[in-house]
């Protein structure tokens, strides 16, 4: 038990539980595993996401109307989804039912059959995702520039694979990564809701605890040598897209929460952005401009997205670029560095109204620093942001000579 209003344990076999008792009728409760399509082999790329859509295909008591019928069949939902290092199943449903909640997830889990006739459906529902992606040159830019950043090392891999390697996937691949790479001392189960913590850990450990115990003891390849590439591809579309961006910080570097806030000061989710206000706003150039920031395990990578019509593509992105040089070259005055510190303290607690946000988000806390910080930690830690440690973020992840880009026009 910690102070923080989360409660914690570990299951005997390594397991890491993580609960926030709420007092609202929907709970939320999720399964974080430290796998993703980064810990792929050349020959699975693809896999991590095969899996995480194939393992509600079946079980050894239940057949895949039944495991979607479980929860969905009482109002509640089921889903999971891939990252670069993370794949989570995750559920949401009324208190009452927490035990089938916790029962299905540990059947998906552990006793998922992964039926050959399931798998070449699926399969052709992934080709789908795939060809939507390729319709999609707003979506699709973000894979290719991870590709042309991360080059040649599995973390520039797209999370869907290719239709080559996914048409190989059977049974005996699926199990062969599972064996390999889910490890019971990188598993979190999250749980948002309002439901006894005792009764919950008998639960987790009933339905969890027959999982053998692995550790993992190996670590990822580590990305080093990054070189900025800038690549234009022409394609047929009304809009060009533009993506630029560098390498930043991972999440465990101690200027992270600096370049979250940098990162929202230029195009986070509010209208008053930086770069929203010079696009879109004072110039009508650009109906959707962002950036963006992913932290990884030994790297992190910052972004900046926008599309315009075509003549007007080599001014939308001098401005971008006069925007990182104001913030390379310009101290924060206190008044600017004040308000901006309040929209993120704003942003971020607003986020934790979402208790499906919050049962994530501290169940990826928890899988990564093996603890979570209560609110009040983290807004002191964003308010301690001085201007001078601001600039020098700002110098080293918007440094404009090691900026990659690529451009569909």
């Amino acid at each position: 038990m910690v102070d923080t209003g989360f409660l914690t344990h570990t299951l005997k076999n390594g397991i890491r539980v993580i609960h926030k008792n709420t007092n609202s009728p929907v709970a939320h409760l999720g399964v974080l595993i430290n796998t993703g399509s980064r810990d792929e082999k050349k020959n699975e790329h693809g896999l991590a996401h095969f899996i995480e859509h194939s393992v509600f295909k079946g079980t050894k008591k239940r057949r895949a109307f039944h495991v979607l019928s479980r929860i969905e069949g009482v109002g509640g939902e089921l889903n999971a989804y891939t990252t670069k290092e993370e794949t989570v199943l995750y559920s949401t449903f009324l208190n009452e039912y927490y035990e089938r909640a916790a029962e299905l997830l540990g059947d998906i889990l552990l006793n998922s059959v992964y039926p050959e006739k399931e798998l070449e459906r699926e399969k052709e529902v992934i080709f789908e995702e795939i060809n939507s992606y390729k319709d999609s040159p707003s979506d699709l830019i973000f894979d290719e520039f991870e590709e042309l950043v991360y080059n040649g090392h599995p973390i520039a891999r797209n999370i869907l694979g290719t239709r080559k390697n996914i048409l190989k996937f059977n049974r005996e691949f699926i199990l062969r990564f599972i064996q390999n790479n889910y490890h019971t001392n990188q598993i979190v189960i999250s749980s948002v809701g309002n439901f006894n913590f005792n009764e919950l850990i008998k639960l987790l450990e009933r339905n969890f605890g027959e999982m053998e115990k692995k550790l993992r003891t190996s670590t990822r390849k580590k990305f080093q040598n990054y070189s900025p590439q800038k690549r234009s591809i022409e394609k047929e579309t009304y809009q060009s897209h533009c993506i630029i961006g560098n390498i930043a910080f991972d999440f465990q570097h101690p200027q992270r929460i600096v370049m979250v806030l940098l990162n929202n000061i230029l195009g986070g989710q509010a209208m008053n952005s930086r770069l929203n206000l010079a696009l879109r706003e004072r110039r009508g150039m650009a109906y959707n401009v962002e950036s963006g920031y992913t932290a990884y395990s030994d790297t992190g990578l910052f972004n900046v997205y926008f599309g315009t019509d075509k003549e007007n593509l080599e001014k939308a992105l001098s401005l971008v670029l006069k925007e990182f040089k104001l913030l390379r070259d310009t101290k924060l005055g206190a008044i600017q560095l004040s308000k901006a510190k309040k929209q993120l303290i704003g942003q971020i607690a607003i986020s934790t109204e979402s208790h499906e946000e919050l049962m994530l988000a501290i169940g990826k806390s928890f899988l990564l620093y093996n603890k979570v910080d209560p609110l009040k930690v983290v807004f002191n830690k964003i308010e301690a942001i001085t201007t001078s440690e601001f600039l020098e973020v700002a110098n080293i992840v918007l440094n404009e000579n090691q900026m990659s880009t690529l451009i569909y026009y």
